[in-house]
């Protein structure tokens, strides 16, 4: 007697828990993308300090020669020059510097801060490097040329490019903490492994992971890391993974299932981590909607660490 399909619901969880095996196959898109809204400590608030954002941009890589980008930087009104503040990176920088759309990383920041949520942080949003000209305008038309390198690319050389080029060039304006346990890294997509491998090859640099619909496929390797976490003397790292049963299934790989992979080879290593598995695509709605909250479960317990 054939076994029934499960309703959608019901097939999600049994995906999450390694059961779907017993059943027919059910597509893991079976559920429509949910829309997830925002929250208050995503809106602007008149009643808490506010930080400056500022543009700058770096023309002249060693680590990944003939490329050239723009980043920011978000300072909160909170930072002293006399105590070093924790730090923030992200991939793709221009996704997040914005005060509306998906993270509205100053906004988020300005509401955190001003609760003791998180530590007062300092945020670089940077953008991959193009080979061609430097568009005036940031944003993804056009592509940048280099990003697949540098995200997707299983190596240290990112992390390499971050704290020989750009990290020093933001620390001759502001005093950044030296503990990695107060030093994080965020992006989406192919900035989302590239978040992880920046901790997982220099954890005396970073030690927080944040990760939505991380590309944790084999674009240049990267699915290799599941097996690698298992294989690996557990490093000090927390990370937090988002991802939805919409996402990407291409010629790559299936990012869902690869998610998974990745969050049960960390819990099977004894890792702090988090994995939210939504409904939703490959966009920034589900990992925007739940950033303030991704933030307060990765930045908790800050007030023990020593700046």
């Amino acid at each position: 007697m054939p076994v029934p399909t499960p309703p959608p619901i019901a097939a999600a969880l049994l995906v999450a828990t390694g059961l779907i095996a017993c059943l027919p196959p059910t597509p893991l898109h079976a559920q429509e993308p949910a829309k997830y809204e925002h929250g208050p400590d995503s809106q602007p608030n008149d009643a808490v300090p506010h930080g400056t954002v500022t543009q700058h941009a770096w023309l002249d890589s060693k680590v990944f020669p003939g490329t050239k980008r723009r980043y920011s930087i978000y300072v909160p009104a909170q930072y002293d020059p006399q105590t070093p503040a924790a730090l923030m990176v992200f991939q793709d920088g221009h996704t997040f510097e914005g005060t509306t759309g998906d993270y509205r990383v100053p906004v988020v920041f300005d509401n955190l801060i001003a609760k003791g949520d998180m530590p007062v942080t300092i945020a670089v949003m940077i953008d991959p490097g193009y080979t061609s000209e430097l568009p005036e305008k940031r944003g993804w038309r056009p592509r940048p040329e280099n990003r697949s390198v540098e995200y997707d690319t299983v190596s240290g050389d990112y992390a390499e490019f971050l704290l020989t080029e750009i990290l020093p060039a933001v620390e001759q304006d502001y005093r950044i903490t030296s503990n990695p346990e107060l030093r994080a890294i965020c992006g989406n997509s192919s900035g989302g492994i590239c978040a992880f491998g920046v901790a997982w090859h220099r954890p005396d640099q970073f030690r927080k992971v944040l990760s939505h619909i991380g590309s944790f496929v084999n674009i240049r390797g990267g699915h290799h890391y599941a097996a690698m976490i298992r294989k690996t003397e557990t490093k000090p790292l927390r990370v937090l993974l988002q991802d939805g049963a919409n996402d990407l299934d291409n010629q790559h790989g299936n990012w869902p299932l690869a998610n998974q992979q990745m969050a049960k080879s960390l819990e099977f290593a004894g890792y702090d981590y988090k994995f939210v598995f939504g409904t939703g695509a490959h966009d920034g709605n589900h990992g925007g909607a739940i950033f303030p909250d991704s933030l307060r479960w990765l930045w908790r317990g800050w007030k023990e660490l020593t700046p």
